[in-house]
């Protein structure tokens, strides 16, 4: 396992409560796209991240940290990195990343923060021309919460085989696009999923639940990858 010294290079907001943490690590940190790393608090104190982003030639490293201050799991790290301006981390870690060689059409799922761990895969399979549609839901509170909103409609614009749907719990009047459950608003759009993978990232409940409903929809389980399925 690698343990790497990395130097915070920035930290900024990205909504009232989320921040995007920028690390450049003194070596290359080894991972594939939809992998996670630990940050090294203390030796019996290790903290797992999404990284937001595929592996890059830099070899720079991103994460988007829910720092609410009720979430001191997530508030004390942040405050680590401030203070300190370096951190230790480890990794790559997880089973749930990309599979580029089985070629399927592919659902990318996320609620929430969940967000990064699909942007990881989302940029990794962008990078090459795309053979399969490929599909990303994403599910917020409110569109205010939906950081990414532009860059993916962007990506969705540059790229014909790409589909973003973002899906609002709470959405104000003027909205006119999907609301409620992120993961009903695929099975709203899917008749079956028998020919899909997905990945999907958010809550143990959301990602619990999706999992019996798309297996319902013809999802086949060995096509279902997320970190939360190691402990539901």
């Amino acid at each position: 396992m690698q343990k790497i010294l990395c130097k915070v290079e920035s930290i900024e907001p990205l909504t009232d409560t989320i921040v995007r943490v920028q690390l450049l690590p003194a070596e290359k940190l080894q991972f594939i796209a939809g992998q996670y790393l630990q940050v090294v608090m203390s030796e019996s104190d290790k903290r797992p991240f999404s990284i937001a982003n595929a592996p890059r030639e830099d070899g720079r490293v991103e994460l988007h940290i829910g720092a609410d201050p009720a979430n001191q799991y997530a508030a004390q790290v942040v405050a680590s990195m401030r203070d300190l301006g370096e951190i230790y981390i480890e990794g790559g870690l997880g089973k749930a990343y990309v599979r580029e060689t089985d070629i399927k059409p592919t659902i990318l799922l996320a609620g929430g923060t969940g967000f990064s761990y699909t942007m990881s895969i989302l940029q990794q399979l962008l990078s090459k021309p795309l053979q399969e549609p490929l599909f990303l839901y994403w599910g917020t509170r409110t569109l205010d919460d939906m950081y990414a909103y532009e860059t993916l409609t962007q990506l969705a614009n540059e790229h014909s085989k790409f589909t973003f749907i973002p899906v609002i719990e709470h959405p104000e009047n003027s909205w006119q696009g999907k609301t409620g459950w992120v993961h009903k608003a695929v099975l709203a759009d899917f008749i079956s999923l028998e020919s899909y993978q997905v990945y999907v990232a958010g809550r143990f409940e959301m990602a619990g639940v999706a999992r019996e409903d798309f297996h319902q929809q013809g999802l086949h389980l060995t096509n279902l990858y997320g970190d939360a399925f190691e402990f539901i």
